[in-house]
């Protein structure tokens, strides 16, 4: 696994916990940003004190290309009318975070979400998590205080410990409780912002709503291995110092250590974890794939 920010591996101090990182980035678009971000567990840390300039993304690992298109493939028009009165994308902090608390709960999203820059942190983290990395600064989650386990240490062979997946139950529960409905009508509603954004980003004649079903397409094809998963640690050689160490867990099947950066995610959550997060992602993709949703009946 190259050293970025993304399913990065760290070795967990002695008796610490696991570090919880939610990046549903799925969910969070679909609720008009943001609820289900933790629907994954993120590494620990320091949250971004201004919202980052999104950079060109990468190569695309694994989900099918987006070819240019003169309309939508799935447009959000058919979900419910975008808000007329939206604030500029870099004036709409305050309105999005408004919006947010009315459905999530304002204690919630102090909690659990980074509002500053929130639009654009969505957009770029649903685009990345097809690819090789996802950076965690451009996250929209705060961070939370433990940190992923293995078993075994030095020459023994390093799986992830079984107990890492209780980590991930709460936020799952909470990503199951969010009203589908109402959070996909919110994010059809803010939609304008999401799609300046996808654009700035450097897609001007593409759809984010079609890049958001391709990686819902995506994640559901992530393999569902049921053994303990082996990992092995690589150090990043660097002559600067450095306060914490710079290590990382790689899969050392180079199958999964392929995968994309959202795919290593929910293989990682465990399987029953995975079960559950795939359930939310299929329920999701039925709203915002409108392509379907206007397709005849049979």
């Amino acid at each position: 696994m190259p050293d970025n920010d993304t399913a990065e591996f760290r070795p967990a101090p002695p008796r610490a916990s696991s570090t919880p990182w939610i990046i549903a980035a799925v969910l969070a678009c679909a609720v008009g940003a943001g609820a289900v971000w933790w629907f994954w567990l993120r590494p620990v840390e320091a949250p971004v004190v201004a919202p980052p300039v999104a950079s060109a993304p990468e190569a695309t690992v694994a989900p099918p290309p987006m070819p240019e298109a003169s309309g939508p493939q799935n447009p959000v028009d058919a979900l419910a009318p975008a808000d007329t009165a939206l604030p500029a994308l870099a004036e709409s902090d305050k309105r999005v975070a408004e919006l947010l608390a009315e459905l999530l709960g304002s204690d919630k999203v102090a909690s659990f979400l980074l509002t500053e820059g929130f639009v654009r942190r969505v957009v770029a983290t649903v685009d990345n998590l097809g690819r090789a990395q996802a950076p965690s600064r451009m996250w929209p989650v705060q961070p939370m205080p433990q940190r992923f386990v293995v078993d075994g240490e030095g020459d023994a062979p390093t799986t992830i410990a079984t107990t890492n997946a209780a980590r991930y139950s709460a936020f799952l529960t909470f990503a199951e409780a969010v009203p589908l409905e109402p959070a996909v009508a919110l994010y059809a509603r803010l939609y304008p912002l999401f799609q300046q954004a996808y654009e700035e980003l450097g897609y001007p004649k593409r759809y984010f709503n079609d890049r958001l079903v391709a990686v819902l397409d995506h994640l559901l094809l992530a393999p569902e291995p049921k053994s303990p998963l082996r990992v092995k640690l690589t150090p990043v050689n660097t002559d600067v110092p450095n306060l914490r160490p710079w290590v990382r867990y790689e899969f050392v099947d180079p199958a999964l250590e392929s995968l994309s950066s959202g795919q290593k995610i929910l293989v990682r959550m465990g399987p029953a974890n995975q079960a559950r997060a795939k359930a939310l992602v299929r329920d999701l993709r039925k709203r915002v794939a409108t392509s379907e949703l206007q397709l005849p009946q049979r």
